[in-house]
């Protein structure tokens, strides 16, 4: 059973969290303020997997996220966040949140993103990864579809793996350039959006409507596998 910890100061939406995942089968831990969530992210044992509010009393969302990311745990974090604040959303990822939702949400596209980062959560690395009719080798480093070989540029193959290694997750832009580019201080967020474009040309179906790379408006990108999310 996973355990599922819960920190929202508005009763109410704490209350409808917590009826429906433990309808789902989670044990369920609550926090209403920020001092109580953080301690119990810290507790032994660590929760499987926390959603987070970002405005609540005594610490906000972001601090305990820094803790939680400083400390070394790493359980899936999805951030509770208000509509129209991108930039939050944009520091809660860079601080090691995993995922995020907007109030109100779809309680059921809520539990099934929960769903989906806990059956990749500590799963052992992998070099081989599936996804529609692709075959991504990360020790050949090639790409093929339907055992034919797609031809990627070094940058488009190092964005792949960075966000196949990372499906499911919403991925800000400055976090892209971090894992693919590095230091580099000749590029920038354009860099990525070019190389997502020529990346979507040589795996979508439809580029303009991309069913794996997904763009998460104002904030970056987001790998999406749809069996993830059933």
């Amino acid at each position: 059973m996973h355990t599922a910890l819960i920190i929202e100061d508005d009763p109410a939406l704490l209350r409808g969290l917590k009826d429906n995942f433990e309808a789902q089968g989670y044990r369920v831990q609550v926090a209403r303020n920020g001092s109580d969530g953080l301690s119990s992210v810290l507790s032994v044992p660590a929760p499987d997997l926390v959603l987070l509010d970002i405005m609540l009393p005594q610490m906000n969302g972001f601090e305990i996220c820094r803790a939680a990311r400083s400390r070394g745990l790493d359980m899936p974090i999805i951030m509770l966040t208000a509509k129209d604040r991108e930039e939050d959303v944009v520091r809660g990822l860079e601080l090691g949140a995993d995922d995020y939702v907007t109030k109100p949400f779809n309680i059921h596209e809520l539990l099934a993103r929960a769903r989906a980062f806990l059956r990749r959560y500590r799963t052992p690395a992998a070099n081989r990864f599936r996804f529609g009719p692709f075959q991504l080798d990360l020790t050949a480093r090639k790409l093929l579809r339907d055992e034919t070989p797609v031809l990627l540029t070094a940058k488009e193959f190092g964005l792949l793996e960075f966000l196949v290694r990372r499906s499911g997750r919403a991925l800000s832009r400055n976090q892209i350039l971090d894992g693919v580019w590095g230091g580099d201080l000749m590029v920038n967020d354009r860099s990525v959006d070019r190389c997502v474009t020529t990346l979507r040309a040589k795996i979508e179906a439809d580029p303009h409507r991309p069913l794996f790379i997904r763009t998460i408006r104002d904030i970056g990108y987001r790998f999406e596998v749809a069996e993830s999310l059933v």
